[in-house]
């Protein structure tokens, strides 16, 4: 980073000293005597809700030998019980606003920070405030710490370490901790060590909480629709009794050493999938006065347009016959993502197995690239210009920010620092300064990064018996003689060819219907195809599209079904018209807009988004897509590659193979359901491919676009009768064939399957399925159903058998095959304890059937599911996807939502359980290691 600071210091040379960021004045800052720091700022996005943080200024990094993993397992206690709210006692009366356990309550722990979150509550009453900050204090100082609660949670960390613990993070660690050169950061990854973790003393957990959550290095961050002088004041009154630390305990940022020349680290593991390397340029991170100044703004400005360009030059090296590397990319932060004291700019790329020399060789190349010759014109004006209409966006959007959009910005600030001036000052900085800032300066930034010492090169990967890796002092080697080789300046071809010469012969909108459904107006144009619109202003620069009809793969014969698996991936890799992908992204540089076809099996669509003043371009991106898609053989061939090669890798992953075999458990026979074979891939024709998706992406007819945002009608008007009423639209094409859908196994069926792990691990997937009858009310019934058993299994299977970290419960209750439904819970686990569990699963599952829905669990839900409605309200995609359900299905799922949700009793969920265990459909897979037959 200090590379960067020199170029923006000698920018600012002409002042007399380098100007400090204001701070937002919409965001009231405040410290207690006791040296806690709060953030308060008002927001009404959404209306009735609000954000509440407490980030701490501790992590792993506190922990001593002993307690390593204890930071974590403290943040996963503190939701078992405090002063004010014991037990479960915080999940519980949250649940009771509406919110859920994951999504709206949630923490996580760093190397040097632990954060919980309370997200999107409810506060229309002035009590709820009260009681999330009687919640922040409570963490703050009051946390339980019973006995009992720590010994059940113990088996949770386990589990959730046993979920983490694959060959990628095995062979990542062993790198990681090789790079830090007995530096404590290597060794205090969060998760810990299980030994820690299954023995440590109650004491010992006390001990560590008592020294380190403390208010002086704690910060609450309230973002959302409350009165910040009242949540100040109760602010003040209730942390008033957290007192302020006696001779605390010194809280040290670890220093990170420099070294000379380069260190090479190398972590391989049997189950390890993809060869991965990197190269790290160590430097000093910026003083924190400079980094709260405009210096510290423009140098991330710099480093942004770096990452784009080194982004785009690895794009177009991938797309490439051959390719050294399947992807790269290269970005500043923290050394190894994780050091306070230390940034790096890191360059990594992702190689096939065994190949780790050609990636190498040719990244090492790209850096001494850039090193040498910066980077050129047609690239900087291109990432400057993506770069200043993404901020003008963002400042167009300035008064529809949402709260955890503040809550994240002013949580990092109080732990890094930085600065957080306000979207408006960002904006009007950032765009006076650009042109400022001459193409040298980025360049000589890119230079003096671009060192001889404090280098750290790594690669990771499977160790296999065919793949060989040197020793580290000959990757060292190896690195530096890449450097040496000879390498010449980036020659750009970048084509000045516009995206359409020539607009195509309009059409007209030959009907208007201002009754459209939601609030809608529907155009009928010349070529029959038909436009829906819905104005709406929940964002100030937002339009989306989705075009849809049915069709879908279905219609293709039986000979073309290996094609039709493919399409999807393959149809869109050539580009349009003149321009290859690459190009085209170039092209496109500068403007937000996007719109792109897919295909499932019984329809097809083309889906896209833009800002108002790039709307043409989206207009012209699908006019092309139906008229001028192109073909690229080399680029399917690339594709192919890279997809032969992903299979090969994924072969020394253990789980890799479940979702083959959950697939074949449930549509036997049907290979649409399965991965593809080599073979497979072999065999596929590329041109066959473009030939149908020609069949259906060639004439419009029967398609229907939705329109949703902040739409002009009459500029919105010319580009339809432009763009869309010009499209062939006169051949009638096939619809759908809903005999193609796939049909589900009926009766038993049970597959435990066994694969040599290196972490024994036990998968279970359940599931029960057959025929209900479909209507709005059964689905939201049904839905309700699986969550209330998704909290059943958060009770019994992970809270009071530490059994598991989670297991997920999925419902589906599908129109197409009419009737479909399917209920499927899925965990890992001890392998040793996955048939007990599995088990228990069953039976919790089969009481519910008997005894019915706990209400309790069931009114939470409901609230949960109003609260989303409400919220989904001011979301454009939540109208594009109803518009499209109702236009294209001719389903309404909007009306009578709130009133049928409130109508819906657990007797209704109950017999819908019923009625499903009736038909006797189960399947079950387990996944368990080789050992264990």
């Amino acid at each position: 980073m200090m590379a960067t600071v020199s170029t923006a210091i000698t920018i600012y040379a002409q002042e007399p000293q380098v100007p400090a960021l204001p701070i937002d004045t919409a965001v009231r800052i405040g410290k207690l005597d006791n040296g806690l720091t709060y953030f308060i700022r008002r927001n009404k996005l959404p209306e009735g809700r609000a954000h509440f943080y407490i980030s701490q200024k501790v992590g792993s990094m506190q922990e001593e030998e002993n307690q390593r993993g204890l930071a974590h397992f403290l943040e996963h206690i503190a939701f078992n019980g405090t002063k004010h709210f014991p037990g479960k006692g915080i999940i519980n009366y949250l649940e009771t606003l509406g919110a859920n356990f994951g999504s709206d309550i949630n923490a996580y722990t760093g190397f040097d920070e632990t954060v919980y979150t309370l997200m999107n509550i409810p506060v229309s009453r002035q009590s709820t405030v009260d009681s999330c900050l009687l919640i922040l204090h409570d963490w703050s100082n009051s946390i339980s710490l019973e006995d009992k609660e720590i010994d059940d949670e113990r088996g949770v960390i386990q589990e959730e370490w046993r979920s983490r613990d694959n060959g990628n993070f095995r062979a990542m660690m062993k790198a990681f901790t090789d790079a830090f050169q007995g530096n404590k950061y290597g060794s205090r990854m969060p998760i810990g060590l299980m030994d820690v973790v299954r023995n440590f003393k109650y004491q010992e957990l006390r001990d560590y909480y008592k020294k380190w959550y403390r208010p002086d290095l704690q910060g609450l961050i309230i973002v959302g629709d409350v009165d910040p002088v009242q949540v100040e004041a109760t602010i003040k009154r209730l942390f008033a009794d957290v007192p302020k630390p006696v001779n605390p305990a010194e809280r040290v940022y670890v220093p990170v050493e420099d070294h000379t020349g380069v260190l090479a680290v190398i972590g391989t593991d049997k189950e390890a999938v993809g060869t991965r390397i990197s190269v790290e340029f160590k430097t000093d991170v910026m003083p924190a006065e400079l980094k709260a100044s405009q210096v510290g703004l423009m140098t991330d400005y710099i480093y942004s347009l770096i990452s784009s360009m080194v982004r785009e030059r690895f794009l177009d090296i991938t797309k490439k016959p051959n390719a050294p590397f399947r992807s790269a990319s290269a970005y500043f932060n923290e050394f190894q993502g994780v050091a306070r004291t230390k940034d790096a700019l890191t360059f990594e790329a992702v190689a096939n197995d065994g190949k780790y020399q050609d990636a190498l060789k040719r990244l090492v190349m790209e850096i001494e690239r850039l090193s040498q010759f910066g980077f050129n014109k047609g690239e900087y004006e291109r990432a400057k210009k993506d770069y200043l209409v993404s901020l003008k966006k963002a400042y167009n959007e300035r008064d529809k920010r949402k709260n955890e959009d503040y809550a994240e910005e002013y949580s990092q600030y109080f732990l890094r620092g930085g600065y957080i001036p306000g979207i408006e000052f960002e904006y009007q900085f950032i765009t006076a300064l650009a042109d400022q800032i001459p193409l040298e300066a980025v360049n000589q930034a890119i230079k003096e990064a671009i060192t001889q010492n404090n280098i750290v090169v790594s690669l990771t990967g499977p160790d296999k018996a065919d793949i060989k890796y040197p020793t580290t002092e000959a990757l060292k080697n190896e690195f530096n003689s890449y450097r040496a080789l000879k390498v010449e300046a980036l020659k750009e071809e970048v084509s000045n060819v516009p995206l359409m010469a020539k607009k195509p012969k309009a059409g007209k909108i030959v009907k208007v219907d201002k009754a459209g459904k939601y609030g809608s107006t529907v155009w009928t144009l010349s070529n029959g195809v038909k436009v829906i619109i819905k104005p709406t202003d929940f964002k100030e620069d937002e339009i989306q599209v989705s075009g849809m009809r049915q069709g879908g793969t279905s219609t293709f014969a039986k000979k073309d079904e290996l094609e039709a698996r493919a399409i999807g991936a393959v149809m869109n890799l050539g580009g349009l018209a003149s321009f290859d992908e690459n190009q085209l992204e170039k092209v496109l540089s500068g403007r937000l807009a996007s719109a792109a076809p897919s295909i499932s099996l019984t329809s097809e669509a083309i889906s896209g988004s833009s800002t108002k003043e790039d709307l043409e371009t989206m207009f012209q991106l699908i006019y092309l897509n139906f008229t001028q898609k192109r073909t690229d053989k080399q680029a399917f061939e690339v594709w192919k590659e890279n997809a032969l090669n992903s299979l090969k890798m994924k072969e020394a992953n253990p789980m890799s193979s479940v979702s083959d075999s959950i697939g074949k458990a449930i549509y036997p026979g049907d290979k649409r359901q399965q991965s593809f074979t080599e073979a497979e891939y072999k065999a596929l024709k590329y041109e066959r491919i473009m030939q149908m998706y020609k069949e259906r992406f060639s004439n419009a007819n029967g398609f229907q676009f939705v329109f949703v945002g902040n739409i002009d009608e009459a500029k919105l008007r010319p580009l339809v009768e432009t763009y869309l009423a010009s499209l062939p639209a006169t051949k009638v094409v096939s619809k759908a064939d809903f005999s193609k859908l796939p049909v589900m196994r009926k009766g038993n069926y049970v597959n435990h399957y066994y694969k040599k792990q290196e972490t024994p691990m036990g998968l279970v997937f359940d599931m029960y399925s057959g025929k209900l009858e479909v209507n709005m009310r059964n689905r939201l019934a049904f839905n309700i159903l699986a969550e209330v058993l998704d909290q059943v299994y958060m009770d019994v299977i992970r809270e009071r058998e530490g059994g598991t970290y989670g297991a997920q419960v999925g419902s589906e209750l599908a129109y197409e095959p009419k009737g479909d439904a399917s209920l499927t819970v899925v965990f890992q686990t001890d392998p040793t304890k996955a048939e007990h569990l599995n088990k228990i699963a069953q039976e919790e599952l089969q009481k519910l059937a008997k005894d019915g829905l706990d209400r309790t669990k069931f009114d939470k839900v409901i609230l949960n599911m109003e609260k989303q409605y409400n919220t989904n309200q001011k979301e454009n995609s939540y109208w594009l996807r109803h518009l499209v359900n109702y236009y294209y299905h001719g389903r309404d799922g909007v009306t009578d939502y709130l009133s049928t949700l409130k109508s819906i009793k657990p007797e209704d969920s109950q017999k819908l359980l019923q009625q499903l265990l009736e038909q006797k459909n189960y399947i079950e897979v387990m996944l368990l290691p080789e050992g264990q037959k």
